[in-house]
Formats: structure tokens, C-alpha cells, sequence
């Protein structure tokens, strides 16, 4: 198996080397990740200025791109081997609810299946995690179970794994995304000469924690796994903004 490594963290973050480790006890590992860190960077592509790529060591690959540049010149140019999965990660913090909207991890993975790979997105659900490792055997797990289960085409596994150690998880659970309140405000600040800046808000308060969320797992040690799509269509709404839409004819 050739499993493409990537996240949104850097090719140097403690997250991605764990994962790159545990990815080549199951098969021929390729790590291809951002320069540096590029975190909330989602599903955006370089298209104003060609992209560098820089070899490290036998299969490490640093990019000067986003985490989805990563995946696609991986699979689109650089890579001479097939690929058979993408697997993103391990980050820095978790990626539940709407957080997946603004997520690299997830971006990357998400570029992967665009693309036809199988793909997971695997985050520590505590910021600044230390049980790295634990995200890591889950991440063998579920590679393992990928070479013989089938996804439907354009899905995406959303994973997020408590930090705690191996033997203090209570299981994997299949999860729906929760959801937050809105973020809080911009923070304003002035420069030291004198410009007026903004830093983005923190993200919002759990809104949305039912007990079939990924949010309420990760709460109760269980393994949070959440197939995402690719289609963002609101089924729901079609009828009724069709409706209103007709009104406007």
C-alpha cells in the first residue's frame, strides 16, 4: 500500500512525524506537507504564482503552498507511485463542527478524495495534545480496515481522537458533525505605528453537543468518526427556496 501523508501543520510538526511513522509500518509512506504552518488555510489553491517543492530526506517533501497544493501536485505530478490512500494529519487540535469548514487537515484529505483516493483527516481533540501516538494507532486501525471496506465515492473520514493514552480510549464511534455559536468578535488592536489591525475572533462555544455528535464523544474517550461529503447541497432547502424562487418569475 502507498499511503500520501499530508496536513496543515508543517512538515516539521510533531503530529505529521508521528503519523508518518505509524503510516510506514503499514506500507510505503510519502510525507508531502506545507513549509510551514497553515492552519484555518481550508480547500484554497495557489494560483497566482508556480509552487516550490523541497526533498528533505527519502519521501519527505516540504511545499510552499496550502495543505490542498500538497495533495494536488502529490498526486497530479510529483509522486511516481499510486497512491492508495491520503491520510492528513495528526493535528494540533481538534476539528469538530464547523470548525471542518475552516480546517487544512480536512482540506487536505477532502483534495485527496477529489482527486480519487480514499481519505482521513485525523486531529488531537485537545489543543496542544502530547498523546500524539494514540491518534497514530488509530490512524493503522482504520488504513488497515480502508484496504478492505469500501466508502462511497466523495466521502471523507472526519477523525478525532481524545488525548489520552491508548488504553484510556472507550471505542471508535460513527459521529455527525455538532455544531458552535458564533465566533466572537474581531479583536482590535493599534500597530506601533499607529494602523489599525484586527485579530480574527475566537472560535464560537459549543452550540450543538448531542449524544450522536463528534463533539460529545471525544467528551466521553471515545474515537470520533464523521464521513463527510463532498456535496454541500441543502437538500432540505431545495423545495422551499424553489418555491420562493417562483415567486420572483
Amino acid at each position: 500500500m502507498c499511503i500520501l501523508v499530508a496536513n496543515d501543520d508543517g512538515y516539521l510538526s510533531p503530529g505529521i512525524r508521528a503519523l508518518h511513522k505509524a503510516m510506514s509500518r503499514v506500507g510505503d509512506a510519502i510525507l508531502v506537507a506545507p513549509d510551514r504552518n497553515r492552519s484555518a488555510a481550508s480547500n484554497s489553491l495557489t494560483l497566482s504564482k508556480p509552487i516550490s517543492v523541497h526533498r528533505h530526506a527519502d519521501n519527505i517533501y516540504a511545499v510552499e503552498g496550502s495543505p490542498a497544493d500538497c495533495v494536488n501536485i502529490a498526486l497530479s505530478g510529483l509522486l511516481e507511485s499510486n497512491v492508495d490512500v491520503v491520510v492528513s494529519g495528526i493535528n494540533d487540535g481538534p476539528n469538530m463542527g464547523d470548525d471542518v469548514l475552516y480546517s487544512g487537515t480536512v482540506a487536505a484529505a477532502m483534495e485527496g478524495r477529489f482527486l480519487g483516493q480514499p481519505a482521513i483527516a485525523l486531529s488531537m481533540a485537545t489543543p496542544n495534545p502530547t498523546n500524539f501516538d494514540t491518534a497514530a494507532r488509530v490512524a493503522e486501525k482504520l488504513v488497515n480496515k480502508l484496504s478492505t471496506a469500501s466508502m462511497r465515492n466523495g466521502t471523507v473520514l472526519n477523525v478525532n481522537v481524545p488525548d489520552v493514552p491508548m488504553n484510556q480510549l472507550r471505542g471508535l464511534r460513527v459521529t455527525r458533525l455538532g455544531t458552535r455559536h458564533p465566533s466572537a468578535n474581531a479583536i482590535k488592536q493599534q500597530s506601533p505605528r499607529g494602523d489599525t489591525q484586527y485579530w480574527i475572533g475566537p472560535a464560537g462555544l459549543i452550540n450543538d453537543n448531542s449524544d450522536d455528535t463528534d463533539f460529545f464523544a471525544v467528551a466521553e474517550n471515545y474515537v470520533s468518526v464523521t464521513p463527510l461529503t463532498t456535496d454541500l447541497t441543502c437538500i432540505d432547502s431545495l423545495s422551499p427556496v424553489g418555491d420562493w424562487l417562483e415567486q420572483l418569475s
